[in-house]
């Protein structure tokens, strides 16, 4: 059975896909059915350009416990670097 959650957040950033690499604008994120991954539901990330065209997407299928480490570890990042005196609030737009 399908969950129907799902969010979608506007990102800046960029993604290699097959194509190369390519400007992403949108995150979506669901836990659902993944396509690959051998598992009923998963955390699913797709980062995309919508303009680009499908060719610019990078999907990922995360397990529970995998996503929870990543959010976790991404946090521990920041907050490191945040502390040193690194993170970059102000940068250039794509």
């Amino acid at each position: 059975m399908c969950t129907m959650i799902a969010r979608q957040v506007e990102v800046e950033g960029r993604g290699k896909g097959a194509g190369g690499w390519f400007t992403v604008r949108q995150a979506n994120v669901s836990y659902d059915h993944p396509f690959s991954l051998p598992l009923e539901h998963a955390l699913n990330i797709d980062f995309v350009n919508e303009a680009q065209g499908p060719g610019a997407r990078v999907a990922v299928e995360l397990t529970v416990e995998s996503a929870r480490t990543l959010v976790e570890t991404i946090q521990a990042v920041l907050t490191r670097a945040e502390a040193s005196g690194y993170l970059e609030e102000d940068h250039a737009h794509a």
